[in-house]
């Protein structure tokens, strides 16, 4: 039996389900695809480009691992795009 508990956030205006537990390291990782250490930064050594607002409030990248996400959360994730 799957015990596994989710909570409902918002990301980019979007709902979505993510384990309970989860921070904003975890969704950042999801998101690119990428492993990140706990500093925020890429494990491959590249750029990341992406900014991350939880609930209207910038979480710098060094805070991510220590940001857990809570049922109704609202989460803007940015990323840089490169190009006019």
């Amino acid at each position: 039996m799957n015990t596994t508990t989710t909570i409902a956030v918002t990301i980019n205006g979007e709902g979505r389900q993510l384990d309970a537990g989860a921070t904003v390291l975890d969704l950042v990782a999801a998101a690119t695809g990428r492993e990140i250490g706990p500093d925020g930064r890429p494990a491959d050594g590249g750029r990341l480009g992406v900014a991350v607002a939880l609930n209207s409030e910038v979480v710098p990248r060094v805070r991510w691992a220590a940001t857990p996400l809570a049922a109704g959360d609202a989460v803007e994730l940015v990323t840089a795009m490169q190009g006019g």
